[in-house]
């Protein structure tokens, strides 16, 4: 009994073996962009709590304070922006990557040609995340900006009764 042309057409198991070893690779990449775009959006969401509470602040200060405090949600707001660039372009290069896996297995089910769009698409994705990291180290920065304690405090000395008079409170 010959086989039917529709078998023939099928890929192999084996075939099939090779194709899945070559998308093991990919499919690690997608693990490691969706372990960054955990990262990514835990800081989003500290960032918007940290703007939430400046936010409040900013409708009770005055003066320097208040001055202060508007400064920093400025830099919270561009934070979030660029956090959110970091997010976008992490997530288009695993939609690429995604696209790398399902050509390699089309090109494995209908015997097609396709190494140059993987290439392509492959090399694309990592384009687009390294995008995403450079945008994230902006992100960092721009938070060691904010992240400094002021002088009034560094150097902050207790008058010495106001310090008497905490002593004596604890005793």
């Amino acid at each position: 009994m010959e086989p039917s042309p529709i078998m023939n057409a099928l890929p192999q198991v084996s075939q099939l073996a090779q194709t899945i070893q070559h998308a093991l690779a990919p499919v690690f990449l997608l693990a490691g962009i969706g372990a960054f775009l955990n990262v990514c959006v835990s800081r989003l969401a500290r960032i918007i709590d940290r703007a939430r509470d400046v936010e409040k602040a900013i409708l009770t200060t005055r003066g320097r304070e208040h001055d202060r405090k508007v400064a920093e949600i400025r830099v919270l707001d561009r934070r979030m922006s660029v956090v959110n660039s970091a997010i976008f372009l992490s997530v288009a290069s695993a939609c690429a990557v995604c696209l790398v896996v399902i050509l390699l297995f089309a090109g494995n089910l209908f015997n097609a040609h396709l190494g140059t769009p993987i290439a392509i698409l492959f090399s694309l994705a990592m384009l687009l995340q390294a995008g995403g990291f450079a945008t994230f180290i902006q992100e960092i920065r721009l938070a060691s900006q904010i992240i400094h304690i002021r002088n009034e405090v560094l150097y902050h000395k207790a008058d010495a009764e106001d310090a008497d008079a905490a002593i004596e409170t604890l005793t």
